[in-house]
C-alpha cells in the first residue's frame, strides 16, 4: 500500500486494456482477482486489529475481490461477515463466491460492523446505483447489467438506473455506524472518468486503488468521497501520459549563483496593483533571484524592484519569465500592455484579465513558451464550455493553444500540448479566497525563470502553492499564502 503521488492515472478503458494484456500472457481473471482480494485483505487485517469486518459484495468482479478478501481474512483469523447486493454474475466472481464458506447476508439486512469494506461497484460505473433486493435474487433483479465490451476484465459491470435510494441508504447507514470505512478501487456511485457522482456515496476514510489511480480519485466532486487514497499493486503493468502531481526536484543555489542565475521575473501591473504585488511577492518567496514589478505600485518589500511600465523595461534580455494578468484590467491600457508582453519575446505566464483579452489562435502563434492559468470561468471564456471531463478539456485546450494549461480549481489539472497531464491531489478549501490565483502565477513565474521545462515549472508552482496552503491551515489570506511559499520551498 503506497501513496499515489507520481503514479499513472488510468481511465476505466485503459485499466481494462492493461489487465487484458496480462490475461493475454496466460494469467487468468481469477488470478488477478486473487491478487486484488489478497492485497485488500492484508490492508484490512492491519487496520482492523481484533474488530469485526463487514464486506459488501456486488454482482461483478469488484464484488469478487470482496469475496476473496473475506476468505483470506477468515483464514487469517479475522472476524468477517459478507453482505451481497445479489448473486455474482461473472465466472470469476462466481468462483470467488464459491471460495467463501461463510453465510452471505442481503444488503438491507446487514448489521453494522466496526470495519466496513465497500466492494459493491468500483471502477467502470456508468449508471446510478440500483435498488437493493431484500432477499436472494438474480443480478437482473438487482438492476445490474453485463458490460457488452466483454467479461475478461475486472471492470465488467455497470448498475442499471432503477431507484437508487435503497442501496445508497444502506451504504450510508453502514458507513456511518463503522469506525473505519474502506472503499475498494472507488466508492460505489462514482463515475470513473468524469469525477461525477452518479449516486452520492458516504465519505470514506480510505480508498484502495487497484493497480493504478483513476481520474475519480482526483477530480471533484468524486475525490471528496474517497478519503485517503492508497495504491495496491496487483502486478499489472501500467503506463499513462496522465500522472498524479508529485513533489518537484528543484535546483538550489550554489557558490557561483547570483540573482540572475536564479532567475529574473518581471510582472506587469494593471488597474488593481494589489494583485500584481501578490504575484511579485510569491515569485520572490518561491525562489526567484530578481523580481521587478512594472507599473504603478508602491510599498514593501524593499527587495522588490519597482519601475514604470515601458517597452524599454520589457526589452531586458535577462527576464526569464514575464507574468501578465493579475489585476491587469480590460481597458485600452491593459490591452496595450498585453500586446507589448506578447511581442516581448519572453516566456509568458498569462493569468486573470489577460486570459479574457486573448483567443487560442493568438496564443498559438507565439514563438515563446506560454503557460496559461485559468480558473473555470476564465477557461470557459477562452476555450468555450463543454460537458467533457476536466482532464480532456485541459488536454484539448493545451493542444489548441499550443501552451501549457493550468486548469485551476480544487482539482487542478495541468496539461501540455503533447498530451502529458499532471493532476494535483485535493487542494485546501481555504484557497477559495481572493488573490490566491495571483500567488500561483507568481510562483510559476519563479519556476519558469529558473529555466525549468514549462510543464515542470507549472507542476512545481502548483505543488508549492498547494503545500503552502496545507501548512497554513484555516482562514489564511493570499498575503499569508505568498509568504508561506518560503516554507514550502525550504521543505524540498
Amino acid at each position: 500500500m503506497i501513496g499515489i503521488e507520481g503514479q499513472p492515472v488510468l481511465t476505466a478503458a485503459e485499466m481494462r486494456a492493461a489487465e487484458d494484456a496480462v490475461i493475454a500472457t496466460g494469467v487468468s481473471v481469477e488470478t488477478l482477482m486473487e491478487r486484488a482480494g489478497t492485497a485488500i485483505a492484508e490492508v484490512v487485517r492491519r487496520l482492523a486489529g481484533t474488530n469485526e469486518v463487514l464486506i459488501l459484495c456486488g454482482p461483478g468482479n469488484n464484488g469478487g475481490d470482496g469475496y476473496v478478501a473475506a476468505r483470506v481474512l477468515a483464514e487469517l483469523g479475522v472476524p468477517v461477515r459478507v453482505a451481497a447486493l445479489s448473486e455474482p454474475r461473472t465466472d470469476a466472481a462466481k468462483s470467488a463466491r464459491a471460495g467463501w464458506l461463510g453465510p452471505v447476508e442481503t444488503l438491507p439486512e446487514a448489521k453494522p460492523a466496526p470495519i466496513l469494506v465497500d466492494a459493491l461497484f468500483g471502477t467502470g460505473l456508468t449508471r446510478p446505483l440500483a435498488t437493493a433486493p431484500h432477499s436472494s435474487s438474480s443480478p437482473a433483479d438487482a438492476g445490474a447489467q453485463l458490460n457488452p465490451k466483454g467479461t475478461s476484465s475486472r471492470l465488467s459491470w455497470a448498475p442499471a438506473s432503477a431507484g437508487e435510494r435503497s442501496v445508497v441508504e444502506c451504504l450510508r447507514a453502514l458507513a456511518d455506524a463503522a469506525q473505519l470505512s474502506i472503499a475498494v478501487d472507488l466508492p460505489s456511485g462514482l463515475a470513473t472518468e468524469s469525477g461525477k457522482t452518479l449516486s452520492t456515496p458516504p465519505v470514506f476514510d480510505l480508498t484502495l486503488a487497484l493497480g493504478a489511480a483513476k481520474p475519480a480519485h482526483l477530480l471533484q466532486p468524486a475525490a471528496r468521497y474517497c478519503g485517503q487514497i492508497r495504491l495496491l499493486d496487483i502486478s499489472v503493468p501500467t503506463a499513462s501520459q496522465a500522472e498524479v502531481l508529485k513533489a518537484p526536484l528543484l535546483p538550489t543555489p550554489g557558490p557561483d549563483s547570483h540573482k540572475y542565475t536564479r532567475g529574473m521575473v518581471a510582472i506587469i501591473a494593471g488597474t488593481m496593483s494589489g494583485a500584481s504585488d501578490l504575484a511579485a511577492l510569491a515569485a520572490m518567496r518561491a525562489g526567484a533571484g530578481y523580481v521587478t514589478l512594472l507599473g504603478d505600485s508602491q510599498g514593501p518589500p524593499h527587495a522588490l524592484v519597482r519601475a514604470p511600465f515601458s517597452t524599454h523595461a520589457l526589452a531586458n534580455d535577462r527576464i526569464g519569465a514575464l507574468v501578465i494578468g493579475p489585476g491587469l484590467g480590460r481597458d485600452d491600457t491593459a490591452k496595450a500592455r498585453l500586446e507589448a508582453a506578447l511581442t516581448s519575446g519572453h516566456p509568458l505566464i498569462i493569468d486573470g484579465d489577460a486570459l479574457r483579452l486573448l483567443d487560442p489562435d493568438r496564443i498559438k502563434a507565439l514563438d515563446v513558451p506560454v503557460i496559461l492559468t485559468p480558473h473555470a470561468g476564465e477557461f470557459d471564456a477562452l476555450f468555450g464550455k463543454s460537458d467533457a471531463d476536466k482532464i480532456t478539456r485541459a488536454r484539448d485546450a493545451a493542444t489548441r493553444a499550443h501552451a501549457i494549461v493550468v486548469f485551476k480549481g480544487a482539482d487542478t489539472v495541468i496539461a501540455a500540448p503533447d498530451g502529458r497531464v499532471r493532476i494535483a491531489q485535493g487542494a485546501s478549501d481555504w484557497l477559495s479566497t481572493a488573490g490566491t490565483g495571483d500567488v500561483l502565477a507568481g510562483a510559476i513565474g519563479a519556476m519558469l525563470a529558473a529555466k525549468l521545462d514549462p510543464l515542470d515549472a507549472s507542476c512545481a508552482g502548483v505543488w508549492l502553492h498547494g503545500d503552502a496552503a496545507r501548512r497554513l491551515g484555516a482562514a489564511f489570506i493570499a498575503d499569508d499564502l505568498a509568504e508561506a511559499l518560503r516554507s514550502a520551498r525550504a521543505s524540498l
